[in-house]
């Protein structure tokens, strides 16, 4: 073990840490509490010695700092002192202390305490080992080893929240064994369970990203919820998983369409979560498996979410209209004009959800359509958000006020804000 040794004293330290080497460990020194928690800080130790008087921090706040600073990592800490007080006893005890030395250092009792600590370490090592082992039984599937689908929904929840935050697009993918009911029929239950592991493990071997959950939802059938996967993305996935377990060449002789297993996808991605639900989105994933189902089998079906939410852009400047696009694009739905007349035609027939309107359009002020927007019943409760590229910010600012606009943003559009802004807008 490296067991530091913390002692103000050269002769009391030469000796003690003579002791620590006999004992066959490796000691690390330092000759004050400040040096100590350098050392803490930087360096895994396995036990600490530690001198109670010392100048500066003495052994006792030292010991409160170093435990501060673990946490729930327990390292065990002997004190060696010459005050032998109860009240002194018990004080080191409860800032964290776990055993005593009364100087001068006996390197018989020295060593018989290393031992006993060194056991109380191992068992509580051992203990955390086979915690970890029951957290990580408790959350797999016991014949795939994947989560099962328990740990799918509690670990799902907090990969959605960071690709709403992040502003991600995240795919669901749901898969079925195809004929599993006659595979089984036809070999027995062990030879399915020899297969839905196969099945998993090639499932695992494509999808093995650190954030990605893979989990098995219930008998032949798997999900997984891939973050930051685009739906280009989640094509070339849904199609490497196919092949992949075709390619295994698991015999199958009751299956209708091939003699080997197979298997049907279905995926949907959203590039917009705050515009819908997680549950949704796997419902919408179980369609388009339906859907590969229905056609034959043994393929994907890859889809895209449909978002409710509606936008209207109004602008006559191409670049604006290229940036906004490439930045809401699956976001939500977007309907694009030049013209004033249109934008309050459309804002009163089509029903968007957000309009930005560019405060500049030719031979009209945007201040005025807004104004215009929002003293019609019909239109008065849709959020303006003005675009502009004049570099008067307050002017623009006060003018958005004026007209009830909720929102300004000046060009050149910084996308992140814009998207910010209208995720929240919708989200209201």
């Amino acid at each position: 073990m490296k067991i530091l040794l913390v002692e103000d004293s050269p002769t009391l330290r030469h000796a003690t840490s003579t002791y620590i080497r006999n004992a066959g460990h490796d000691p690390i020194l330092a000759k004050s509490g400040e040096e100590a928690l350098q050392i803490v800080d930087t360096t895994p130790v396995d036990m600490i010695i530690m001198d109670v008087e010392m100048p500066g921090l003495d052994g006792f706040e030292t010991t409160r700092l170093i435990r501060e600073w673990l946490g729930e990592h327990w390292v065990p800490i002997i004190f060696v002192t010459g005050l032998s007080e109860d009240a002194n006893l018990r004080e080191g005890i409860d800032v964290g202390g776990d055993d005593y030395l009364v100087k001068p250092v006996n390197q018989v009792i020295l060593s018989a305490k290393i031992r006993a600590m060194e056991r109380i370490l191992n068992m509580r090592n051992e203990l955390n080992r086979l915690n970890e082992e029951l957290v990580q039984l408790s959350q797999r599937d016991s014949l795939t080893g994947l989560f099962n689908r328990r740990t799918f929904e509690e670990k799902s929840t907090e990969v959605w929240r960071h690709a709403t935050r992040s502003q991600q697009p995240v795919t669901v993918i749901l898969m079925d064994i195809d004929y599993f009911k006659l595979y089984n029929d036809e070999y027995g239950h062990q030879a399915g369970d020899r297969c839905i592991r196969m099945v998993a493990n090639a499932l695992h071997r494509c999808l093995n990203r650190p954030n990605d959950i893979v989990a098995r939802y219930g008998g032949e059938e798997f999900i997984a919820l891939l973050p930051n996967t685009p739906i280009e993305g989640a094509q070339h996935l849904t199609e490497l998983i196919r092949e992949t377990v075709e390619e295994m060449h698991i015999k199958h002789r009751g299956s209708k369409m091939s003699d080997r297993v197979t298997v049907s996808l279905g995926s949907t991605t959203t590039n917009f979560t705050t515009a819908i639900d997680l549950n949704r989105l796997i419902s919408q994933a179980d369609r388009a498996l339906y859907e590969a189902k229905n056609d034959g089998r043994n393929r994907a079906t890859v889809t895209l979410h449909s978002p409710e939410a509606t936008v209207l852009v109004v602008d006559d400047d191409e670049q604006s209209l290229h940036t906004i696009h490439q930045a809401l694009e699956g976001h939500c739905a977007l309907i694009t004009t030049r013209n004033a007349t249109e934008c309050l035609r459309f804002a009163r027939d089509r029903y968007p959800d957000i309009i930005l309107l560019e405060v500049y359009l030719p031979g009209v002020n945007g201040f005025e359509i807004c104004r215009k927007l929002k003293a019609d019943p019909d239109t008065s409760h849709i959020p303006v958000v003005l675009l502009s590229s004049s570099s008067e910010t307050s002017e623009l600012i006060e003018f958005a006020r004026q007209v009830k606009a909720s929102a300004c943003f000046q060009k050149p559009l910084d996308t992140h804000k814009l998207i910010a802004h209208v995720r929240k807008a919708l989200k209201n």
